[in-house]
């Protein structure tokens, strides 16, 4: 049970690590492109949002081609039907 609660918290140091670093590279993004993004708004910004993550289910442990090293954003403007579910 120890290891369980021992990989879980792994698992979550490394969501939030995730979700840290493209929710900055998102308001760097916003902002550069002369959205207004208000730091009140910003404050509220959690990084424990788990909703994009598979935890059942198949995986592809292959290293994907990158570019830069991250995955581009999604347009601001972009349609969020796909985040409904």
């Amino acid at each position: 049970m120890e290891d369980q609660l021992g990989a879980l918290g792994i698992v979550l140091n490394c969501l939030v690590l995730w979700n840290t670093v493209y929710i900055d590279d998102a308001l760097r993004l916003l902002r550069e492109q002369g959205y207004p993004v208000l730091d009140d708004d910003v404050a509220r910004l959690s990084p424990f949002i788990r909703k994009h993550i598979n935890v059942h289910g198949r995986y592809s442990f292959q290293r994907p081609q990158l570019g830069d090293g991250r995955r581009a954003l999604r347009e601001p403007d972009a349609d969020d039907a796909d985040d409904e579910d």
